[in-house]
């Protein structure tokens, strides 16, 4: 008697073992598909599988409180002009054209519906929106704000401008359109 309990628990504990192994597969996979490249590159910067996962949950949750929502077109218009303005200044004051398109790009999200008082933040919650299929769109906002960011602290040279003024033009196409989530 005995041994039949032991054997039963035996089996109780290897059949919990393996449905929490599928269910975290299962939502590991869910993630990979939702996340892309993201998910990979969580992995890295947290060093752990699982203080990824729960980082990517944890922007899932507090994304979906978010009302993300499409520009009306006379926003979209003022933008496109405010953007013809930024690029047109930028051959005589480069850096004050970068600096002028990092804050409309903030604007656009602003509008937009997402909170922008953190950059770390504010990447985290557009990944759940656009890292899966639009990827290149978080690479373009990391590597422009890091190239305004370095023009802050005057590390920047011109070229470094002029990629940085790209980055954001390829941004504000992304932005100033439909919200990610239904584009």
């Amino acid at each position: 008697m005995r041994y039949l309990v032991i054997l039963l628990l035996v089996l109780v504990l290897a059949a919990v073992g393996v449905w929490v192994g599928m269910s975290s597969h299962a939502r590991r996979a869910g993630l990979r598909s939702r996340f892309g490249p993201e998910y990979d590159r969580a992995v890295t910067e947290t060093g752990s599988i699982r203080l990824a996962e729960s980082e990517l949950q944890a922007r899932e949750q507090r994304r979906a409180g978010y009302e993300v929502r499409a520009l009306p077109p006379e926003s979209r218009e003022r933008y496109r002009a405010r953007w013809t303005q930024i690029q047109d200044a930028f051959v005589d004051a480069p850096d004050g054209a970068l600096r002028d398109a990092d804050g409309l790009v903030t604007s656009v999200l602003a509008e937009r519906g997402y909170p922008t008082d953190d950059q770390d933040r504010l990447v985290g919650d557009l990944s759940v929106d656009l890292a899966a299929e639009h990827a290149d769109v978080l690479d373009r906002f990391r590597a422009a704000h890091e190239i305004h960011l370095r023009n802050e602290r005057r590390e920047a040279t011109t070229e470094d401008l002029r990629r940085g003024l790209q980055q954001y033009r390829g941004l504000m196409e992304d932005l100033a359109g439909e919200p990610a989530a239904e584009a």
